[in-house]
């Protein structure tokens, strides 16, 4: 079955960097572009960052730019969210999804699969 976990959220100051992974399993990864939402208590889910399914094509939601890149490997099935200068506004449950195909959405309805989730809480 189709498996995305999530990994490496925890509790940072403000200023810190977080990385976080993504492992998939029971897809062909490298057929999937993948993505990252975020969800803070009482608010919707939002997209945070997508990449292809080669990694040539990326793209941010604006709050983010400059401060959070995504990667992947796909020789390791594992899709990447380098987080720097994290803000408090940042903290939110951090969530990996997969699309088939190489095109990016930020829409919620476009990703086939989703992962558990990964806390990321920024301390002032």
């Amino acid at each position: 079955q189709v498996q995305l976990v999530e990994s490496g959220g925890g509790l940072v100051q403000a200023g810190g960097s977080l990385r976080l992974s993504c492992a998939a399993s029971g897809l062909p990864f490298s057929n999937y572009a993948m993505g990252w939402f975020h969800q803070a208590p009482g608010k919707e889910r939002e997209f945070v960052a997508a990449i292809s399914w080669s990694g040539s094509s990326t793209y941010s939601a604006d709050p983010v730019k400059g401060r959070f890149t995504i990667s992947r490997d796909n020789a390791k099935n594992t899709v990447y969210l380098q987080m720097t200068s994290l803000k408090p506004e940042d903290t939110a449950a951090y969530y990996c999804a997969a699309r088939l195909g190489n095109e990016l959405y930020s829409d919620y309805g476009r990703y086939d699969y989703w992962g558990q989730g990964t806390q990321v809480t920024v301390s002032s």
